[in-house]
């Protein structure tokens, strides 16, 4: 089926990950360590090592599932990082309460992040707009903080680029309302072989926010390609939906990364190069 509609995540994805969170590091780092009372310098150290350790066996844990790879990113790294530092210095037992913790930090450290967008992604982003197809930025991000970066980045056609930002991949919650087509996701993925955990699928709030994509733009998933550099947040679901999916391999992509990918034929595809998105819908 031909594609009418775009996806696409942010961070990662369009931006230099690396470069982008060194002042949001800091930040959340600092304020952690305040949170908690401690000198975190070592601890850090230690938990980061070992979750580098865990490759993709650990990961953002959350009830006892986890929802994505603790390595992925930077972003990533430290969200599980300060989890586990919590528990460790007997200051976040209540998981509820120690994730309120957790995102308020990253809302205030992420509002410091650079802004470094990968060499090609202006443009990418203007070739995307002028297929005249409908283009989203669906991020974890604040909607306003990612408008200013594409702001400040400039695409020709920018106006025609819609962000809707705050859309809680990493949440398993149920949607907002019954919808048959999510109910027809398995609560799992199993990728034997390569990864020794389960791939949680029904992600509700994400969900909502390409719900939200497809009611606006007049599209179904089948007519959706999404783009991502994380496969369980950006592409697990809308792949499990029927859309077509690329991943935007990072350095450090994991091998299960890769073969969900293939295991989707046509549908799937990775590259490191974000020209790949524009070839898909041309």
């Amino acid at each position: 089926m031909a594609i009418a509609c775009v996806v696409l995540d942010f961070d990662g994805t369009f931006t230099d990950v690396a470069a982008e969170s060194a002042p949001f590091l800091l930040h959340f780092r600092q304020g952690l360590a305040a949170a908690l009372g401690e000198d975190l310098e070592a601890a850090w150290e230690e938990e980061v090592a070992a979750l580098r350790a865990g490759a993709d066996s650990l990961g953002w844990d959350l009830g006892g599932r986890v929802v994505a790879p603790a390595t992925a990113d930077p972003y990533l790294t430290a969200t599980c990082a300060a989890h586990r530092l919590m528990q460790r210095f007997g200051k976040g037992l209540d998981e509820a309460a120690r994730s309120d913790v957790v995102q308020k930090l990253y809302r205030e450290a992420y509002a410091h992040s650079a802004t470094a967008f990968k060499p090609e992604a202006k443009e990418v982003l203007e070739a995307l707009v002028a297929t005249g197809l409908p283009v989203t930025v669906v991020t974890n991000a604040h909607t306003d903080l990612v408008e200013k970066k594409l702001d400040e980045l400039a695409p020709q056609g920018r106006e025609k680029l819609t962000v809707s930002g705050d859309a809680r991949k990493f949440l398993l919650d149920p949607p907002d309302a019954p919808d048959a087509r999510f109910a027809t996701v398995p609560e799992t993925q199993t990728l034997d072989g390569v990864l020794r955990r389960p791939v949680y699928l029904r992600r509700g709030r994400y969900f909502e926010a390409l719900k939200r994509v497809w009611e606006r733009t007049g599209t179904t998933p089948e007519q959706t390609l999404v783009a991502g550099d994380i496969f369980e947040l950006d592409l697990a679901l809308p792949a499990a939906l029927g859309a077509q999916v690329q991943l935007v391999s990072r350095d450090n992509v994991l091998p299960y990364e890769l073969k969900a990918m293939e295991l989707l034929g046509a549908r799937g595809g990775a590259d490191r190069s974000l020209h790949a998105v524009v070839r898909r819908v041309r």
